[in-house]
């Protein structure tokens, strides 16, 4: 068997961004895919290791999206690719409720033991955070035996018919769409950036809001579940004034409600904690995983209370390919290199040289309004310098910049003007120096 060499970890470039090869590929890309499907940056990749993209002209190019916080283990990492080779050798599929196989039992002892409170958990696995989204919407109205669901403003839970229900943006991601599931409501999200007042005072606010929508618009013994993102992802990174999550979980414990944390995009290290959550000590009856959780193969999971868990009849929970055996043995692999070279403290480091960039930034342009974020999740919000009013003209020419040099980073927000840094946990400082220093260039330039 040939191993490939990791890619060295520096950023190359070898020609302009697209190059020529590029350049060609594209053109079989727009005749043979839909006109549906966005594109980041404009090149066709090769290979990839850790934080490096390897483009088919030969490009080096410093990842900071991590294939949206997928890849938080760098990229085909050594232990994910090991058991991904052993597991294709064994067997590449039997359907687990058809006939179970040992690693998706492992990867959900791994996720019961993993996610926070001691109390006796169970897990499901599928394929999507979409999926995982339906599933626990699911699994909380059969339990609760109420149908209605709250979500919050700005969040992002999936693409499909109900999770573009609980979405809130319109453009691009519900538009033409519909109609879409009932019984979801959308209730204020404290949005400290653009609400008036201290922490304090808008934790406060954006709680009385909450309750009190939910009490006389909805009323709470109606209410299946609480949905929401501890981190905004889509949103723009929007993360929720100390105290707002702990009050959320226990206004839904006093009714009854079951509590859920997306925690697709947040969960995983990704933002110096295991999860999101657990910055605030806060303990949801059902966490919902994917994204960084099988180092680039699709899965995805619900873990929640055992008796919620297992509150559903005999196969009403299911799919022919939820917790493929190959995708379980990735997981595993993934869980192993998170826990062994401690990328939660990685990630913490990686916040600290990504944070403190940042603010320097924002203090010699005013162009950027806002930073924020925790570990290696974070953003900064782009306005008209001296307002707050969203620039998506400079956030548009600050990422073409940042491609143009080899700098691959995302975009995000409601109003169309955050760029987010979604590096993976194991990027090395050099690299990640060297991104933000054309960052700077970008910002320089405009």
């Amino acid at each position: 068997m040939t191993t490939l060499t990791n890619l060295t970890q520096e950023r190359r470039l070898v020609t302009a961004i697209p190059g020529p090869k590029s350049t060609e590929a594209l053109k079989r890309r727009t005749e043979a895919t839909s006109g549906g499907l966005g594109m980041a940056i404009p090149v066709v990749i090769e290979r990839a290791s850790d934080a490096i993209l390897l483009d088919i002209d030969g490009n080096q190019i410093i990842d900071l999206g991590s294939g949206i916080g997928v890849t938080g283990v760098g990229n085909s990492a050594q232990r994910v690719v090991d058991r991904v080779i052993e597991q294709v050798q064994a067997f590449t599929h039997t359907c687990f409720t058809v006939a179970p196989y040992m690693n998706y039992i492992e990867v959900c002892e791994k996720l019961n033991a993993m996610t926070p409170g001691a109390h006796k958990k169970k897990s499901l696995l599928v394929n999507s955070g979409a999926e995982a989204v339906e599933n626990a919407v699911k699994i909380a109205r059969h339990f609760t035996k109420r149908p209605a669901i709250v979500v919050f403003e700005h969040s992002y839970h999936g693409r499909t018919n109900l999770t573009m229900a609980l979405t809130a943006k319109n453009m691009p991601y519900k538009e033409g769409f519909g109609p879409f599931a009932p019984e979801v409501y959308r209730v204020p999200m404290p949005y400290s950036f653009h609400w008036v007042g201290d922490q304090a005072t808008i934790t406060e606010d954006a709680i009385e809001m909450v309750t009190h929508k939910i009490d006389k618009e909805i009323g709470a013994h109606n209410v299946a579940a609480i949905l929401i993102e501890p981190i905004q992802g889509e949103g723009g990174f929007i993360v929720p004034p100390k105290g707002f999550l702990p009050a959320l979980a226990k206004y839904s414990k006093d009714n009854g409600i079951i509590f859920i944390a997306d925690e697709v995009q947040t969960g995983f290290a990704r933002t110096g904690h295991m999860f999101a959550v657990e910055e605030e000590g806060v303990v949801p009856d059902m966490v919902v995983t994917a994204k960084g959780i099988a180092g680039g193969l699709p899965l995805a999971a619900v873990t929640g209370r055992a008796d919620v868990m297992d509150s559903v009849h005999a196969s009403g929970l299911g799919g022919t390919y939820g917790g493929n055996p190959i995708a379980c043995a990735a997981a595993l692999g993934a869980i192993e290199t998170m826990e062994e070279e401690n990328l939660v403290a990685r990630a913490q480091h990686i916040g600290e040289i990504l944070g403190s960039s940042l603010r320097a930034l924002a203090k010699k342009y005013p162009v950027i309004g806002e930073v924020r974020g925790r570990g290696a999740m974070q953003a900064i919000e782009l306005v008209e310098p001296r307002t707050k009013n969203p620039n998506t003209a400079a956030m548009n020419a600050v990422v073409k910049y940042c491609q143009s040099q080899g700098v691959l980073v995302l975009t995000a927000g409601t109003y169309s003007n955050v760029v987010r840094f979604l590096p993976p946990l194991v990027i090395t400082d050099e690299l990640l120096k060297d991104a933000l220093s054309v960052l700077d260039d970008a910002f320089a330039s405009l």
